[in-house]
């Protein structure tokens, strides 16, 4: 797997879990699927836009902050 779609993971599930935020919720409030928040946490494919938009706008960052190296 890519180590940038790891960290792109690792990023994603720390900053929900810093919520107190399961896949699922984060998935609701974000309007994707859980699968997608579940695979993009893994680094199993690479996220659309849209989707790290709507992520990162409930995890209160910005979609430059969780691709920052």
């Amino acid at each position: 797997m890519p180590e940038r779609r790891r960290t792109l993971g690792e990023r994603i599930r720390d900053r929900r879990m810093h919520q107190n935020l399961t896949q699922e919720h984060l998935a609701y409030l974000a309007e994707v699927s859980r699968d997608t928040v579940q695979r993009i946490e893994a680094g199993q494919n690479d996220a659309r836009i849209s989707h790290l938009w709507r992520i990162a706008a409930v995890l209160d960052t910005t979609v430059a902050a969780l691709l920052d190296e």
